[in-house]
Order: structure tokens, then C-alpha cells, then sequence
């Protein structure tokens, strides 16, 4: 049975088909439409016309690429009143899953608890819609999960009128039960069979407007927090898949080295529990009883390695390409005041808590997979097609990971465990070690900017930068084989397209500062590279925000007034001004102490952040104390985006300060937390307040990627003030200060 619901005029923007399961208890799932955009106009000192970004972003292509495909949002109520939601997306630690349940447990008036969030498989039907990424899940998810849940809804008090013989207009739902107006009341679950019927006459059903929301925009913890804390939460090397043994890989000494011939395999195969010993693209596997018993075997293997592509590449080689790369700048100073600025940035790992892993089980005819996926259709796809076997006879499992940030787009491990299994022909749980995941991990690509601004009687007349960027692999595509064949063109034709979009999608200056240009030129290094949290605007906004300050001070303005009179719209000062309110901007500090601030708007959402920053002490500069406000929209679970805010700020003080990898002869010479300085907890202000800004808009804009940007500009803000220096390489502090690992 099919329904077709109608949102009353104005309330929705978007439309929805939504689709009876046939099932003993109430099963639905929902197609969602796509999002008008509308973009909004502002207006300031001297105009900058819109960026691409201003008309259309990166999320709002995803949603119209998604939206014929953005079907089958599966939920189901069942007999005991327990309420399950298939999410087709994936968990990384964002609290995806509990904003979702939030979602559902208001739409069908149930309380939190007894709503289950499960991560679905990879269903290559979806489409667009199984990619998780570019702060866009909420973003998509938002209509169709409320629609999906208004839908079961409509069917409960449809089977609990026809029960009782009542119009469905008279009852009421409340903490998972239709309720009559003489008090009679009927469970969700004892309701689940007859809702299911495809026979049962049902109205059509509205979303609650938001007016009526008891549970969205409330402060909520996570749904998955005591699983965590106490050890309870299973990941993929946690799951229990009978027969599947540890699985390590001896790795070449050189990022995509090759294997020519281990030397010593007799010997190796020999070593105490040692199951096999198997050679793959990526290297050499050792399959064992235990994963001390592999990581000794695997310590043990002499293999003669072939050239990496990278192998002659150093820092100091790779900031070469970059600075010849990047484009001339087109305004010339002739007759007015400019600023010129140059940066650099470092490459940077992902650093998830949870390394690489993947647990896999090939047979001849078939094969199933375990793993963390943020692309699981694509991961499905080119796993099968690389076995040789139909796609109906591959299972993708995505299992909530540890930590993300861009790194889980990509399937390695779960490509490589298939590869494993299959030479071994047995069941295999890989594990990727620390210093593999730090070595021969995705890294944020090394970039090079370059920036002039001209300005004139405290005007800015023009702001042009040009970005040179070790080029991002972005052969995952959009999630799937058809995006993913075509980012594997040539370069130049397939990731190059993909980069250019990506870059004018998502960057864009939130100041009207004259004639505005952005560009962006990626060079090839044969680094294995993924997009890291912010992706480019992290990076590139952090600069443009240093910038900032220095545009001020040439012109003799304070920071924070000299934005406040560029920003081009009201909702950006609002985010500005509380932070600046909330920090105390301009109290006075001890000399070596500062504050900075910046601001950032990206995916519907804005931010500012202010810091202060202690560097009396060189060798332990550390950031205080951060005010961030934050304007979403719509937030749905407050308490969530502190987190996410929280989270943004940390990796920016880690990636502006200490966190960064060093480049030698094709290998980063980090390998573990021990020398990839990431903060710690003694890093991370005893002072951190966010404000999350009351909705100031009917749908949720993104959230993940927002709080690097301004936090890594006002941490240099701060930096530079306190220390009357500069900032122009990052991270600050990138001394080698450990001895390497060997190769």
C-alpha cells in the first residue's frame, strides 16, 4: 500500500512518498524530496557579489543528488513497544544516532528509551543517500525521519480509532500510547500488528511544526554514552564473527611501496601460531591465534620492498611544488595601501582513537564484510567487483567507529581484509597498529596560501587568495561506483572535477570586501590524502581570518569592530557579538597573554569563536579559555552541538599549535600519539563555554566541520597578539623532538 501525505502550505518545503512494509508489526519507509534553495541576500559597505558557495553548497547538492533515491528510511514498532530506526548513515562519534532518535521519539510522542538506532547495511538502492559527510546528515535526514515517524504515527491512532470505533481526530499520543478522550489508552505495541495492516484507512500525516516540540532543541545526552564509558559499546574488532582470526600487516617502508619477494616466509610460517602468511597490494599479512602472535610474525618477516611513487618527496620538496604551483595574484597595488601574506600548512592525520579495521569472510560464492564505513555502497561495490563475485552475494556491514572526521570515507581496511581472507581462505579480523594508521593513513593534504588585500580610507577594496594543495583523493566519489569510476579519470578530467566542486561549494568569504576571488590548484605527490574535518576550510578560512586581524590593524581598527562592520548579514554579527560579549573582548591581559577571535559560516550555519592564549612559556603555549556561539538554525540536540564545537576547537588547537606530520623521503616520520602531538587533556582550556544561539531558522543547518575554522584563526589571532609575531607556518611548534620510529 502506498500513501501519499500533503505538509500544509508553508510548513515544509519538502514533499514525501512514504511506503507501507509488508510485516506483522507496523514497518514503513519514506522517500524524501529535495530542498528549494534560497539564498539570502545582504547588504554592507562596499558589495562582494555571492560566492558559489552563498547560492548553493556542498550540502544542498548532495540533498538534490540524493532526493530520487532517498528512499526506504526504514522504522519499526514493535510488539513490546520498542521502536527501531534503520539509519543509513554512520556513526563515527558525532552523535548521529542519537539526534535521529530524538527525532523519531518526537514525531511518534515515545519516550527516548525505547527508540533503537540501528546503523543499516550497505544498500547500493540508496544511491546518493549512504554517504556520511560534508556536515550534511542532519541536514538530509531531517524531513524524512520526522515524516517516516509522523507516518507511523497517523497508523497507530488509525488502528486505535478503528479499535475503539472513534474518529482518529479525537485521540491523542503520548509517552508511546493513543489515548481516548474518555481516558482509555491503547500501547504503541499492542497497536503494532493491526497498524500494519495495508487495509487500515489512514489520514495523511504532518510532521509536528515546531512549535510543538517537547524533545527537539532540548539539551540531551547521548544515547550511546554509558555503552562507551563502560566498554559496552562494540566495535569492529569487538564483534564476534565465528572463525575470524587476527590479522596484521607488515607495511612497506615507504607510503604505497610494493612487495618484491619475502625472503624469509618458511621461517615466518613456522613461528608459534602463526595460521599463514599471505602477500597483498598494501603488503604482507600474518594471520594468526592471537594478534601478539601476528604482530611478533609480522616483526619477524625481511621483505625486499619495491619504490613507493612518493619516495623522493620531503617537506621541503613538497612546499616547493606548492609555492611554484600557486597562481599569480590579479590585482596589482599600484595606487592603494595592501597587505600580502603567505602560509603554510603541514600534513595532518586523522588520528581516529579507533585505528583501521576490518573484519572479513570470503568464500568462492560469497563474502561478508565488518567494518566503520562512511561510504559503505562504494565499499560493497568495489569489493565485489575486485573478488569477481556478484554484487547480491556481498554483505556490507557498517559497524559504529571510533572516530572519523573524513578518514571512513574510505574502505582501506575493509578492502584489504577482503583481499587477506580470500588468499588465506578463511575468515580474517584485521587490525591496522597506530603507527600504520599515522604512516600509511589518509592525511589532510599540505597546502601553501597566498593572499593580497588592497584597502582605502578603511575600506577593503579587493581580497584575492590562491591555494596550492598536495590534491585530495576524492575517489570515493559521492558514495558510490558511478562517482567514484569517474574520479579515477585521468588527472585534471575525474578528481580534479571533483576537488574544483568540492572547493567552490563549501569556501566562501563572509565579508563584503570588494572584488573577492578564491581558487584553489591541487598538485599530484602520490601521498595518500582524504578529506579532513573542514576539508579546505580549515585551512583556507583559518588564513583568510589571520588576515582579518592584519587588514584590521592596517587600517587601525579593532578585530572585532572591523568584522562586525563587514559581515555581510545580521545572523553573522548576532554569533559574532555574543562571542565577543560572552569573552570579555578587549579586557585587559598580562604581557604574553592575548585574545583572538575569528568567525566562520559554512553548510546553512555560523560560528564565531573567541580565545585567550598564555605563550609566556615557550614550550607549553596553551589556549585558556574559549567563548564559541553558534547559530545552526534549528538545533536539535543543543547539548550535541557543544560537543561538535568542543571537538572543532581541539583539533584546531592541536593542528595550529603541535599537530602535524613531517614528510621524509615518502614516509611521515610520526608514528603514534607520542610524537604526533595531538592535544591532551593539559592542552585543553579549563574554560570553555558555547552558547548555542535559540532557532533562528525552521530546518537544521550543518554542524561538523563548522568549528575548525574560526577556532584555528583565533588561536593564531591570539598567538600573534600575545607574541607580536607573525603567524605564517603551521602548526607553530614542529620541532622533532622524538626519534622516529624505524621504517
Amino acid at each position: 500500500m502506498t500513501e501519499q501525505s500533503s505538509a500544509p502550505a508553508g510548513r515544509s518545503r519538502r514533499s514525501f512518498l512514504t511506503h507501507l512494509v509488508a510485516a506483522p508489526t507496523l514497518a514503513l519507509v519514506t522517500r524524501a524530496g529535495a530542498d528549494l534553495l534560497a539564498p539570502q541576500t545582504a547588504h554592507a559597505v562596499i558589495p562582494t557579489l555571492p560566492a558559489i558557495a552563498d547560492i548553493v553548497d556542498l550540502g544542498d547538492l548532495f540533498i538534490l543528488a540524493g532526493a530520487p533515491t532517498s528512499a526506504l528510511l526504514a522504522l519499526a514498532v514493535e510488539t513490546d513497544g520498542t521502536i527501531r530506526f534503520r539509519l543509513p548513515r554512520e556513526e563515527v562519534g558525532q552523535g548521529l544516532t542519537t539526534v535521529v532518535a530524538m527525532l523519531v521519539a518526537e514525531e511518534l510522542d515515545a519516550p527516548l528509551d525505547t527508540v533503537r538506532v540501528e546503523l543499516d547495511d550497505a544498500r547500493p538502492e540508496l544511491l546518493f543517500n549512504q554517504l556520511t559527510g560534508s556536515s550534511n546528515s542532519i541536514r538530509s535526514l531531517y524531513g524524512p525521519v520526522r515524516q517516516c515517524a509522523a507516518t507511523a504515527r497517523a497508523r497507530l491512532v488509525a488502528a486505535a480509532a478503528a479499535r475503539w470505533g472513534l474518529s482518529a481526530a479525537r485521540l491523542t499520543t503520548a509517552n508511546g500510547a493513543v489515548r481516548a478522550p474518555d481516558g482509555r489508552t491503547a500501547s504503541y505495541g499492542s497497536l503494532s500488528a493491526a497498524a500494519a495492516s495495508p487495509g487500515l484507512p489512514v489520514p495523511g500525516a504532518s510532521p509536528k511544526p515546531a512549535a510543538e516540540h517537547a524533545l527537539v532543541g532540548t539539551p540531551t545526552r547521548r544515547i550511546d554514552a554509558r555503552a562507551m564509558v563502560t566498554g559496552a559499546q562494540k566495535y569492529t574488532l569487538d564483534l564476534d564473527v565465528p572463525g575470524a582470526k587476527p590479522c596484521v600487516v607488515r607495511r612497506p617502508p615507504s607510503v604505497g611501496g610494493t612487495v618484491r619477494a619475502v625472503t624469509n616466509l618458511a621461517a615466518v610460517k613456522a613461528m608459534p601460531g602463526v595460521l599463514d602468511v599471505v602477500t597483498v597490494k598494501t603488503g604482507v599479512a600474518v594471520v594468526a591465534e592471537t594478534f601478539g602472535q601476528a604482530l611478533t610474525a609480522k616483526a619477524a618477516l625481511t621483505v625486499d620492498w619495491g619504490p613507493g611513487p612518493a619516495d623522493q618527496l620531503s617537506d621541503a620538496q613538497i612546499r616547493t611544488k606548492l609555492r611554484a604551483a600557486t597562481p599569480p595574484l590579479l590585482v596589482p597595488p599600484l595606487l592603494t595601501p595592501y597587505v600580502d601574506a603567505e602560509f603554510d600548512f603541514a600534513f595532518v592525520s586523522h588520528a581516529p582513537m579507533e585505528t583501521n579495521s576490518a573484519v572479513a569472510d570470503v568464500h568462492d560464492d560469497r563474502a561478508e564484510i565488518w567494518s566503520g564505513l562512511k561510504s559503505p555502497i562504494v565499499a560493497r561495490e568495489t569489493i565485489a567487483a575486485e573478488l569477481g563475485l556478484p554484487l547480491d552475494k556481498v554483505k556490507v556491514h557498517v559497524v559504529q567507529a571510533g572516530g572519523s572526521f573524513g578518514r571512513r570515507l574510505f574502505f582501506d581496511a575493509a578492502l584489504e581484509a577482503a583481499r587477506v581472507s580470500k588468499a588465506c581462505r578463511r575468515p580474517v579480523k584485521l587490525m591496522w597498529t597506530r603507527v600504520d594508521d599515522t604512516r600509511h593513513g589518509r592525511m589532510r593534504p599540505a597546502t601553501h596560501h597566498r593572499i593580497r588585500a588592497t584597502h582605502l580610507l578603511g575600506e577593503v577594496l579587493s581580497f584575492e587568495h590562491r591555494v596550492a594543495a598536495a590534491e585530495t583523493d576524492f575517489r570515493h566519489g559521492l558514495g558510490e561506483i558511478i562517482t567514484a569510476t569517474a574520479a579515477s579519470l585521468p588527472s585534471g578530467i575525474g578528481n580534479a572535477t571533483l576537488a574544483q566542486t568540492l572547493f567552490l561549494t563549501t569556501v566562501k568569504s563572509p565579508y563584503h570586501f570588494g572584488l573577492t576571488t578564491q581558487a584553489l590548484t591541487e598538485v599530484p605527490t602520490g601521498i595518500p590524502t582524504g578529506s579532513w574535518r573542514s576539508v579546505y576550510s580549515a585551512n583556507t578560512r583559518g588564513a583568510e581570518e589571520i588576515m582579518v586581524d592584519e587588514l584590521a590593524a592596517a587600517t587601525g581598527k579593532d578585530p572585532y569592530r572591523f568584522r562586525r562592520t563587514f559581515l555581510k548579514t545580521d545572523a553573522q554579527r548576532a554569533v559574532l557579538d555574543k562571542a565577543a560579549a560572552e569573552g570579555e573582548w578587549g579586557r585587559a591581559m598580562p604581557a604574553g597573554c592575548a585574545q583572538g577571535i575569528a568567525f566562520h559560516e559554512e553548510y546553512k550555519s555560523r560560528t564565531a569563536c573567541l580565545v585567550e592564549i598564555d605563550t609566556r612559556d615557550p614550550e607549553r603555549v596553551r589556549v585558556t579559555k574559549a567563548v564559541i556561539a553558534v547559530d545552526v538554525g534549528l538545533p536539535v540536540n543543543p547539548r550535541g552541538l557543544e560537543a561538535q564545537m568542543i571537538g572543532g576547537l581541539t583539533d584546531a588547537i592541536s593542528t595550529t599549535l603541535r599537530a602535524g606530520l613531517h614528510l621524509d623521503k615518502g614516509l611521515p616520520l610520526e608514528g603514534s600519539y607520542s610524537q604526533f602531538h595531538w592535544a591532551r587533556q593539559r592542552d585543553t582550556p579549563r574554560d570553555v563555554r558555547v552558547f548555542v544561539l535559540p532557532a533562528t531558522g525552521t530546518e537544521p543547518g550543518g554542524a561538523g566541520e563548522l568549528g575548525v575554522p574560526a577556532a584555528v584563526g583565533a588561536i593564531a589571532n591570539a598567538w600573534a597578539r600575545a607574541t607580536g609575531s607573525k603567524p605564517r607556518s603551521f602548526p607553530l611548534d614542529f620541532d622533532v623532538d622524538f626519534t622516529p620510529y624505524p621504517r
